[in-house]
């Protein structure tokens, strides 16, 4: 071997290296323990998620109950206002079957009459049966004979001249347009619809209270997070951020905890009234209440309630935290 070669630098290893350039890329990398700034399994947190869960509960249950008495309202207007009602009642020497065909073919003979329907006995004995019992004997009793008239959509034909009419040619019969009825129902439905909405309000605004009252008093627990964070440097927005971040999945798991126990409860009890309809208490029932059944509308309004109420807590943490963190900085400067 000459000289010159035994001069030559030698290479270093390969592996060596590798190794190198794989420890500066990890000094370049910022270190992260895993584990969250802020103690996530607390009483406090704990705490707070049942009370958020409770309130979001009882908000979404409010909000159902005042759009199903909404919809049930609109609904009895709509089906009072495009049905009137006919009855003919029994007297000594009256042939009541012609008396009902007269009466009907009377009410045909008006523009803007869609059909007449004529209430058989097993009909009429079933609305009586939430009053009189089951097994009614309708031929032992003086019950008058009903027929409900059908208005086609928008038509309002000439009550006052059909009720003189019916009254001339039928004896007997009387017509009834359910004109005060529906003035009744209106009032009674806007007010119950007025009511119904004030005691959302005054729910929604207990929530917003009981929510932030909660977030504050978890956010007490964490004090001290906050005072070592502030004084190894961290500032005001790392800080909040973290604190936002942890109690807005805090919020989540209350809200979304409350809003699925209200919307199964309504499923629930929709399930409940499609099984009683063939029943008299439940025909009662629907017609008051519905059939417990909110739509997609109602739905939506629910996850908004979860949404609001989440964003509520994350936000009321956030605020806390930059309070707190201010009262130190004054402290500090002081």
């Amino acid at each position: 071997m000459t000289d010159s070669q035994k001069k030559l630098p030698s290479k270093p290893p390969i592996a060596s290296k590798k190794s190198a350039d794989k420890n500066q890329k990890q000094q370049q990398k910022p270190l992260r323990s895993g584990k969250s700034i802020v103690p996530r399994e607390t009483v406090a947190g704990s705490a707070l998620v049942f009370v958020i869960a409770i309130m979001t509960f009882l908000a979404c249950l409010t909000l159902g109950a005042v759009s199903m008495v909404n919809t049930s309202a609109t609904k009895w207007q709509n089906d009072i206002s495009r049905e009137v009602t006919i009855q003919i009642r029994p007297f000594d020497d009256i042939e009541m079957e012609k008396a009902i065909q007269d009466a009907k073919s009377i009410a045909l003979n008006y523009e803007g009459i869609a059909k007449v329907t004529v209430l058989n006995d097993k009909e009429t004995a079933r609305l009586l049966e939430p009053w009189l019992g089951a097994g009614l004997q309708l031929e032992e009793l003086p019950v008058p004979r009903l027929l409900t008239v059908t208005l086609a959509d928008g038509a309002r034909p000439d009550f006052e001249t059909m009720r003189a009419q019916l009254e001339q040619e039928v004896p007997g019969s009387t017509l009834d347009d359910h004109r005060t009825w529906v003035d009744r129902l209106t009032t009674m439905a806007l007010t119950m619809v007025g009511v119904g909405t004030a005691v959302f309000i005054l729910m929604m605004a207990a929530t917003v209270t009981t929510v932030i009252f909660a977030t504050r008093g978890a956010m007490a627990g964490n004090k001290h997070v906050v005072d070592v964070l502030h004084f190894v440097g961290a500032d005001s927005k790392f800080i909040s951020k973290q604190f936002q971040k942890h109690f807005l999945i805090l919020g989540l798991k209350g809200a979304a905890g409350g809003a699925l126990a209200a919307i199964l409860l309504f499923i629930l009890l929709g399930f409940w009234s499609s099984q009683t309809l063939a029943t008299p208490e439940g025909d009662q029932i629907s017609a008051l209440f519905g059939s417990f059944s909110l739509g997609w509308t109602g739905y939506f309004w629910m996850l908004v309630v979860l949404v609001l109420v989440a964003a509520m807590t994350a936000i009321t943490s956030t605020l806390t935290v930059r309070q707190q963190v201010n009262t130190l900085q004054s402290y500090g400067r002081n």
